[in-house]
């Protein structure tokens, strides 16, 4: 069973991407390149920098924290990324029930 990973990109600009895979730097790579597997809101955003990590294991649980992060506003993402929280903490302050 493949563990998933939840991960947050910066951009050049300053934003902050959220998004899941199974290999993260394999997904950083297929972003920064640009091609058809670059996620469209990254194209043309500058420099990508990997600032938060975290293997959440299943699919689902992965899915659920990209959702509830996706909603947020930038600072309480920026916050996330500067307090860079384990899984349990991540869980507990995005509301999620395992």
């Amino acid at each position: 069973m493949p563990q998933w990973y939840l991960y947050i990109i910066r951009t050049g600009d300053g934003s902050l991407y959220t998004g899941v895979a199974t290999d993260v730097n394999r997904r950083l790579a297929e972003h920064r390149a640009g091609g058809r597997r670059c996620a469209r809101c990254l194209r043309g955003r500058g420099s990508l920098r990997l600032v938060y990590k975290r293997r959440l294991g299943s699919l689902s649980l992965a899915l659920r924290a990209e959702r509830c992060i996706k909603r947020m506003r930038k600072p309480e993402k920026e916050r996330i990324v500067q307090s860079n929280p384990g899984v349990g903490k991540l869980i507990a302050r995005l509301g999620i029930e395992l």
